[in-house]
């Protein structure tokens, strides 16, 4: 496989050998409309372009008494790069081969493991010691105890009955192309991503599969059969101190609230059969996994219903939702924090999106925060137009139809931003949260 470089069109030109993460828009960014900014040009080899009158063969100077031509700086890549992202521009720092080159093995492992894991690919081109790294137990080792590269968006979509999928990384502001062409070809769609692990479920033409594959490492496996093998809502968690990972499966994807609950364990390579869902309306098939809790929206009885992993049963929460709530989606966020976004107003000119999170005390649903008019207008032109929610580590993404780009909430720091690019101009694309990692095992 080649490592490629692709541009906001999708074109792309090969640039080596290596596992195929193409990088794209690295030095253009986003407007604040979404849309790709355009890529700034380096200075040409004959020299900068001076904007002074003077310096205009047959221009006339109009003001005799100004006779000082004033120099201006040429725009180019550093200054076009410091508008855009708002980085400082260092200088390059020469380094002492006869320094770094005596770097110990252990030393220059933990410098590498906190690398960004999509720059890594282009680090293996260096010498065949780098090209080595992903099979070095010392790297992985190294690469599992330091934090993660930050959260990316991870996006798939079939072109032509072709997987492609491409990721976004927030701390970064690129997109990265995986190619997935490494997973047999069946009908399968995005389940969702875990400690750096993703799960699809689709059919083989025969039966319902279940698979779970490390996007980086291109390493998959099929799950067994479940016990009452039936398309199934699934949700994917992964334990990195246990190096393990479970799926759980609750009721039927049509709303079949007969079979039991399903929790696939990686440890013992099995499924084992737990409680039925107790009768409810659901008001939503999206679910939320938070402190090894499931969360799902009920209408009838009102509130929420909660499966606890650690003993296998289903509870009521009488968590009353908000007045004029239209739709709801539950998020998980970090230390026990669950989110509730939804739409509300019951008329196009008065809605409002909002975001609430439970009082784990009383029950009860506070508001915490609300999307700014801008925002709402730009993200939902029409009123009934549909739109996703997901989220992680206190950051909530927006999508919707018939818009290339998403909508990026920072819980804690309490900042709208926009994400676009080519990735998310399919109608039909699936997107989900991602944390790429080498280390994440499928065994």
């Amino acid at each position: 496989m080649e490592l490629e470089d692709m541009d906001c069109l999708g074109h792309s030109s090969k640039s080596g050998p290596g596992v195929c993460v193409a990088q794209s828009v690295e030095n253009g960014g986003f407007g604040g409309d979404g849309r790709c900014c355009k890529q700034a040009s380096p200075p040409r080899s004959g020299g900068s372009r001076n904007t002074s009158p003077m310096s205009r063969a047959g221009s006339r100077n109009t003001s005799p008494l100004r006779q000082k031509v004033v120099k201006t700086k040429p725009r180019g890549l550093d200054e076009e790069t410091l508008a855009t992202f708002g980085k400082v521009v260092h200088a390059d720092v020469q380094m002492e081969d006869n320094i770094w080159a005596m770097l110990p093995e252990d030393l220059l492992h933990e410098i590498l493991a906190r690398v960004p894991p999509f720059l890594i690919f282009r680090l293996r081109l260096v010498c065949k010691r780098w090209n080595s790294l992903l099979q070095d137990s010392s790297f992985l080792k190294f690469h599992s105890s330091v934090p993660s590269h930050g959260p990316c968006l991870f996006t798939f979509w079939k072109n032509t009955q072709t997987p492609q999928c491409s990721v976004f990384s927030l701390p970064l502001k690129t997109w990265n192309r995986i190619p997935f062409t490494f997973l047999p070809p069946w009908a399968f769609w995005l389940v969702g991503s875990s400690g750096g692990l993703v799960c699809f479920s689709g059919h083989d033409g025969l039966t319902f599969k279940t698979l779970v594959c490390n996007p980086l490492t291109q390493t998959w496996r099929a799950l067994p059969s479940m016990h009452y093998n039936q398309q199934r809502q699934l949700v994917l968690v992964v334990d990195r101190v246990d190096q393990s990972f479970k799926v759980i499966a609750t009721s039927d994807i049509y709303g079949d609230k007969s079979l039991p609950t399903e929790v696939y364990d990686s440890n013992t390579d099995s499924w084992t059969v737990h409680q039925i869902m107790p009768a409810v309306n659901l008001c939503s098939s999206k679910m939320a996994y938070c402190d090894s809790r499931l969360y799902l929206e009920t209408l009838s009885p009102l509130g929420l219903m909660m499966y606890r992993l650690d003993t296998g049963h289903w509870e009521h929460i009488p968590a009353k939702f908000p007045r004029s709530l239209l739709d709801g989606y539950l998020v998980a966020g970090t230390q026990k924090r669950l989110f509730l976004v939804g739409r509300i107003g019951l008329y196009s000119t008065l809605q409002s999106m909002r975001i609430w999170e439970l009082d784990h005390t009383k029950i009860t649903w506070v508001e915490i925060s609300r999307m700014p008019p801008k925002y709402f207008r730009a993200l939902l032109r029409l009123s009934a137009e549909r739109f996703e929610c997901f989220g992680q580590d206190n950051l909530i993404c927006f999508t919707s139809w018939n818009q290339g780009k998403g909508l990026l909430y920072d819980v804690d720091k309490k900042i709208w931003s926009w994400i676009g690019g080519c990735a998310l101009q399919s109608y039909n694309n699936q997107v989900c949260f991602y944390e790429p990692r080498f280390d994440a095992s499928i065994y």
